[in-house]
């Protein structure tokens, strides 16, 4: 078992697919390469158990975070947060980088505390579709779309809802869409064994 790890590093991403000749920014340098973001990447991950990637929001959706590293690393999915503040994902992320490196396993549709105080989360798999927009970056370190993913989704803070509930504030779906290729919960069901 791995005592705690550091906090993990950080890079900013761009909305683009993995393979576009980018300027990217990692700690203040500039990664000008794929070569260079895959090293970086590899490096990041050896030493704090993962990079974080950020993804700004834009017209086309809210911003988003995701881990690249706990699959090569622990054996654990990687994880995508959408829709949170930039520093709050990066916490979410590294709290969950750091929990999954301690061996503790997140199963699809129960309740997790201890990510975002007072709302709970719960985790749903990626379906492969979206892969290229939201894990392009993790292409370069494991060839492509070989790797599981999860996606970690926040309850509402008001009221605890989930965005594919019918009582959820407006908007919520939109802003935190559910990455299955329904857009709905897929490994439970909503209110019979999961949320």
């Amino acid at each position: 078992m791995l005592g705690p790890l550091p906090p993990v590093s950080t890079v900013a991403d761009a909305r683009v697919p993995a393979g576009a000749d980018l300027l990217r920014r990692q700690n203040g340098a500039v990664v000008d390469t794929d070569e260079a973001l895959r090293k970086w990447m590899v490096n990041t991950a050896d030493k704090h158990g993962a990079a974080v990637m950020h993804v700004a929001g834009d017209d086309s959706g809210a911003a988003y975070a995701f881990s690249v590293g706990a699959w090569r690393r622990f054996g654990k999915p990687e994880v995508v947060v959408i829709g949170l503040p930039k520093e709050v994902a990066h916490a979410v992320v590294n709290t969950y980088v750091q929990r999954v490196g301690g061996g503790e396993r997140f199963q699809p549709g129960q309740l997790y505390d201890g990510f975002l105080q007072g709302c709970p989360v719960t985790f749903e798999k990626v379906a492969l579709q979206h892969y290229p927009e939201y894990l392009g970056s993790a292409f370069l370190v494991y060839n492509g779309p070989d790797f599981p993913a999860v996606q970690l989704i926040a309850s509402s803070p008001d009221d605890g809802k989930f965005p594919w509930q019918p009582d959820a504030p407006g908007g919520f779906r939109e802003y935190q869409p559910v990455l299955t290729d329904s857009g709905l919960p897929e490994s439970w069901t909503p209110g019979t064994d999961g949320p």
